[in-house]
């Protein structure tokens, strides 16, 4: 996406690549089409439009920050679930959620913030995606029981792929130089980190706990920092770790409850 985007404007980019995504997915289950009716529309509707606004934020954001601090702030969606799903589920987060709340702050300042204490407006944007992500997910877990994931993972394709067009349109030019390098990532973000990764999180999150699905995502930030490096030769400096280690930390906590350190304890 950090490649891409050096060619493709932001919304232009998220356009084609939840076009691509559901038509791709259209035509394989083309099948299931006809099991749509007003009830999926309109929840994949607002499924989709908290996806595209995730979506959009991180990608504006990943134009002014590097991918690793990219990947690490978005995963605070992981911490801020149990609070969504709160509000929507009347859930109390615990001790643990709080807790983790806090750890994960000071890992997001530590990240972000600048020796003046302020932060730019690539990581800003980052961060509103990460919050964006964690309503999607929780959109998802809410809105999809009871329904296929395939039906709802395609039509929050399509409406995410209107609402990028219409903003792309009023606001952006259309690309006129293209190059292989940005068809192939083009294609890449379409078919394997939209089309096949966001149907299996959506067929995943039908088997388990939103809180335990982020958890599980948020091994995005790990691999995020490692392929930043190998292929965007992002150098570390010792407080970019030391704020990573705290974002991680924080979802540790937030999701394991220390259950490993209770067991330890109980042992002995």
């Amino acid at each position: 996406m950090k490649n891409t985007v050096d060619v493709f404007t932001p919304y232009i980019l998220l356009g084609f690549r939840f076009t691509i995504a559901c038509i791709l997915l259209s035509l394989i289950f083309w099948k299931k089409i006809k099991e749509i009716n007003f009830n999926y529309l309109w929840k994949g509707s607002i499924i989709g439009l908290f996806l595209f606004l995730g979506y959009s934020t991180q990608t504006i954001g990943i134009t002014a920050t590097t991918p690793g601090k990219n990947a690490f702030l978005t995963s605070i969606y992981c911490v801020i679930v149990p609070f969504l799903f709160w509000i929507v589920n009347k859930s109390r987060p615990d001790i643990y959620n709080f807790a983790a709340a806090i750890v994960c702050i000071a890992g997001i300042g530590m990240v972000s913030l600048t020796g003046d204490f302020t932060i730019g407006y690539g990581d800003a944007f980052t961060l509103i995606g990460g919050l964006f992500y964690a309503a999607h997910m929780v959109a998802v877990a809410k809105l999809s029981k009871g329904k296929d994931p395939i039906i709802i993972t395609i039509l929050q394709f399509g409406f995410a792929a209107i609402f990028s067009w219409i903003v792309g349109f009023s606001f952006e030019s259309f690309p006129t130089e293209w190059s292989v390098e940005s068809v192939a990532g083009l294609m890449y973000l379409a078919v394997f980190a939209t089309a096949i990764a966001i149907l299996f999180q959506n067929i995943g999150q039908k088997h388990t706990h939103p809180s335990a699905a982020a958890i599980i995502l948020s091994l995005e930030s790990v691999f995020g920092v490692l392929f930043s490096i190998i292929f965007y030769h992002e150098q570390l400096t010792l407080r970019l770790i030391i704020g990573f280690i705290f974002i991680f930390i924080a979802v540790i906590i937030s999701e394991t409850k220390l259950s490993f350190l209770k067991g330890r304890v109980s042992v002995k």
